[in-house]
């Protein structure tokens, strides 16, 4: 069933409106028809009523069409305008539809079909036209989210870089709280050391067992407190850049065994084993050896630390490309795969709790990653829980620094020294078999 529209014929002949409603009515077209004579009546009702279409006689007694159109058209009110013209006005219907009508028809041409086909083709361009400002609509409306959307963002992103300026800014003092307060505490601790050190001397006369053995664990607490001293303050130096490497010719078997000595002491109060395995050919290295027997006593003390009964293994081994690998084993307590990824982190430990069972800052895994990075070398752990741990670090077996870069004369003399002994203690025959030894893996 077809639509009733709703249509406005605005003429002040009668004849004409007459002819119009006969047309319409021939045509078929299911109306409810209005009929006004003059420019205010037209206005009136289209303030009032909503029409699908109106019929506009340019010539009014009291406003030409033009006029009326453009109070039509500022009125906001939407609905196709066809205007009815006389033969000698269709030069001002064109004038009239640039300023909002949607067609014109000249009278002598109204017929059932002409006008049918005006009235649907006005209403269709309308309605097409409503569609397009309603998309028109929707665009501005979506272009103004998207302005507002964006200058959203820019503040977020402002506030986000004025946040990470103050982490940054927080980050800085902290490491140089770190720093000064790790370097205040260390003259203090260094004098509880050596004056405890006085104290167990025999010549300052005899101590009774008990005041000896105050005083032995005042000098071991107190090494204990240096020890996590020159972590933090290590570490606060790695973060600022401020550790620079010592690199300087030396044998790497002799650091190794010299360092593994010094700790088998601690080994041997648990009941374990400390076993040292070295299978250079040439023994001699070009880095810091203050640095690379840091990362053994780290890597030690966690094995000794995390192992109650069994075995800890260190070998030093030759790799391909000019490298050695240290690599720590244990039968320690193990590394769950999930807590792989945090243990380098600083201030990380498996068990974060007050009361774990093994103390300590967590920043001694943390060192031994950054030192091992700033020797262009390389770190690998295997763990399983309840088997062990084995840590393997990769080296180049003559390491460059940046603090070299700025050379005195008398300091170029005695590297090229160094470089000679270094050059003619490698070993230009070693054997692809031994250069390509697998891994090690944990002890069965």
């Amino acid at each position: 069933m077809e639509e009733t529209l709703k249509i406005l014929v605005v003429d002040d002949d009668e004849v004409d409106r007459i002819a119009v409603r006969r047309a319409l009515t021939k045509a078929g077209i299911e109306m409810d028809l209005s009929e006004v004579s003059d420019a205010n009546e037209a206005l009136s009702a289209l303030n009032t009523t909503s029409y699908d279409c109106v019929f506009l006689d340019y010539r009014l007694p009291d406003q030409d069409g033009l006029t009326l159109i453009q109070h039509i058209r500022s009125s906001e009110i939407k609905v196709p305008l066809i205007v009815l013209t006389g033969q000698r006005d269709e030069q001002i219907a064109v004038e009239l539809m640039k300023s909002g009508a949607t067609d014109y028809l000249s009278k002598s041409r109204i017929s059932a079909e002409t006008l049918a086909h005006v009235l649907r083709n006005a209403i269709r361009v309308y309605h097409a036209e409503m569609q397009v400002a309603l998309a028109n609509q929707q665009l501005r409306e979506s272009h103004e989210q998207l302005i507002y959307k964006n200058q959203e963002l820019e503040r977020q992103q402002q506030q986000i870089q004025m946040q990470n300026f103050k982490l940054l800014e927080a980050s800085r003092l902290k490491s140089h709280f770190l720093a000064t307060m790790s370097h205040e505490l260390r003259t203090p601790m260094n004098a509880i050391i050596g004056f405890s050190q006085i104290l167990l001397r025999p010549k300052f006369g005899q101590l009774t067992h008990q005041q000896a053995d105050m005083i032995e664990r005042i000098l071991n607490n107190g090494k204990q407190l240096l020890m996590l001293l020159n972590e933090v303050l290590d570490f606060s130096k790695l973060e600022t850049g401020r550790l620079d490497l010592k690199p300087e010719i030396f044998d790497i078997s002799k650091v190794i065994n010299t360092t593994v000595g010094e700790m088998r002491s601690l080994a041997e109060v648990k009941n374990l084993s400390l076993l040292v395995q070295t299978d250079l050919q040439n023994p001699l290295g070009f880095n810091d050896p203050v640095r690379i027997k840091q990362i053994l006593i780290n890597l030690l003390s966690n094995a000794i630390k995390f192992t109650e009964s069994g075995d800890i293994w260190v070998e030093l081994k030759e790799l391909p490309g000019n490298r050695v690998a240290i690599i720590i084993r244990d039968t320690g307590i193990g590394i769950a795969p999930k807590d792989f990824k945090h243990i380098f982190e600083a201030f990380r430990q498996v068990d974060q709790s007050i009361t774990r069972k093994y103390p300590g800052t967590g920043l001694g895994l943390a060192i031994v990653d950054s030192l091992v990075q700033m020797m262009g070398g390389k770190i690998f752990l295997e763990s399983e829980v309840g088997v062990g741990s084995l840590f393997r670090i990769e080296l180049p077996r003559r390491v460059t620094s940046p603090t070299l870069a700025i050379e005195t004369p008398t300091l170029k003399r005695e590297k090229g020294e160094q470089e000679q002994i270094f050059c003619s203690a490698q070993n230009p025959h070693q054997s692809s078999s031994q250069a390509n030894k697998a891994p090690i893996g944990y002890p069965k």
